[in-house]
């Protein structure tokens, strides 16, 4: 397979890769005239070529072919709860490794940490680098929107058909109708508080689990991303 680097502008027949991605490429990857690359813009175009020069921190690519890659439908979008050291963005990792077209950072009320000022401008910035990365990984044209947090009345307004992933559920995800664009609701290590279902389920979402075990907040999101993308034919 070809490796996949991120460029913003993919017009015409060369491109040249600067930056801190023509960086990897050329020093890290140590890429050589006579490779074939994929570049890919993270909004669905994905260009294939033959690598022509390669320059300190720069690689030329000649373009061969060029696509367009449409969106997948249904979107699906997982609500994540913020959790404490990198489980979140093992979450955001595995959520974009998955196909996830959108993650939402969620203020759940038993969130252990709270993305405040500079911190939580950081923080935010791991999650978005790391779905970059994971898209990358995964071949993606098409990267998640990684939004900025959220309460829970903005998780509630969110449109689809929006299900909790909560242990105490009684209907499943597999049997559960799925209709228009789907979202997946994700708590914190602390679960969702009675209060926050009560609010999502009075909006018109619906409390879902995924089978006897109870999996942590990093695992639960792909686990219900791959029964959702089963289901829905995206898989």
């Amino acid at each position: 397979m070809n490796p996949v680097y991120l460029c913003a502008d993919l017009s015409g027949d060369t491109v040249v890769l600067g930056g801190a991605e023509g960086r990897h490429a050329a020093t890290v990857r140590r890429t050589r005239a006579g490779e074939v690359v994929d570049l890919v813009d993270g909004l669905g175009t994905r260009v294939t070529g033959n690598v022509t020069a390669v320059g300190k921190g720069t690689v030329t690519v000649q373009v061969t072919a060029c696509v367009v890659e449409p969106p997948v439908s249904p979107r699906l979008t997982l609500v994540q709860a913020i959790a404490k050291g990198d489980r979140g963005e093992l979450a955001v990792e595995t959520a974009t490794e998955a196909g996830v077209d959108e993650v939402v950072p969620w203020a759940a009320s038993r969130c252990v940490v709270r993305w405040e000022g500079e911190r939580g401008a950081k923080a935010l910035e791991r999650w978005r680098s790391t779905a970059r990365e994971a898209a990358k990984q995964a071949r993606r044209a098409r990267f998640p929107v990684v939004r900025e947090p959220v309460t829970t009345r903005t998780v509630a307004a969110l449109p689809g058909t929006v299900l909790v992933l909560h242990e105490s559920a009684t209907e499943r995800l597999v049997d559960v109708p799925l209709v228009g664009d789907v979202v997946l609701v994700v708590g914190p290590e602390g679960g969702v508080s009675d209060e926050e279902l009560a609010v999502l389920t009075g909006a018109g979402a619906t409390a879902v689990r995924l089978g006897l075990t109870v999996l942590r907040t990093s695992t639960a999101g792909v686990a219900g991303i791959a029964v959702v993308s089963a289901r829905t034919g995206r898989w």
